[in-house]
This record gives structure tokens, sequence and C-alpha cells, in this order.
């Protein structure tokens, strides 16, 4: 087993990660009649996303000597209705590890962002428009 979820009322959950023992908390967004005070389970999808590609992009730069610690993932999460369903995913990444990145550590970079699971394994229903930042 990877997690167990109890469901603690109000439209709120608590996650439990088994390994770890590290405990996440997730509410109903307001527009769908929760209190918005945690991470909706959408916005853990939306974020898992760009945790995802920089954690690939970590393994990469790592194998690569690339240095990339200090980049920031801005994630943008737009819903849909009827059904209610993430429709686009906007993520924009600004690399900020090294002072400069070469074509070929761009492209490496670049590669495994685009490839990483949680990428790979998002319905191509839901729209994933990546912005990458090179300062």
């Amino acid at each position: 087993m990877t997690s167990k979820i109890i469901y603690k009322g109000d439209l709120r959950t608590e996650m439990t990660h088994l390994q770890s023992g590290t405990i996440v908390e997730t509410d109903a967004p307001t527009d769908n009649n929760g209190k918005g005070e945690r991470f909706s389970p959408t916005d853990l999808v939306a974020t898992a996303l760009g945790s995802c590609m920089l954690t690939i992009m970590g393994i990469a730069g790592n194998t690569h000597n690339i240095n990339i610690e200090g980049t920031e993932v801005d994630i943008t999460k737009i819903m849909t209705s009827a059904p209610r369903k993430i429709g686009e995913i906007i993520v924009k990444l600004t690399m900020k590890g090294q002072d400069s990145y070469s074509d070929k550590e761009k492209a490496i970079l670049e590669n495994a962002a685009l490839t990483c699971p949680v990428f790979l394994t998002l319905s191509e229903d839901v729209k994933k428009t990546v912005e990458f930042v090179w300062e």
C-alpha cells in the first residue's frame, strides 16, 4: 500500500503516506462547497505535475552535472464544468540553478520535464501548457 485516506468530515480528508508517515489534508475548494483551507484533490494533481517535472529534471541534472537548485515552478489549474474536471494545467518553470545553460543542457532538462511520469499519465484531454524561463 502507498497511502491511507480518512474522511474527516466537512469535505476534508487526511492522507497518510505509509512509508514516511507524512500527513497531508485536503479540503474541497470554495467554488465546490468547501472551505478552501487546504489543497483540493485537483490542486494536488496539478501541483504533482510540477513536482514530478522538477524531480525528473533533478535526476537528469545529477546525471549530466547540471545544477537546477533554486528552480521554481508556478502552477495554474483551470477547471471545466459539465463534467467538472481539470481542463488545463499551466506550468511555468523558472530555471535559476546556474548562471547560464547551454542549448544541450536546456534540451536535456526540457525533455526530462516533458517525460515525467505525471505528465505522461495525465489524459491527453488535460491541456498541459509548459513554459521554460531561463534566467
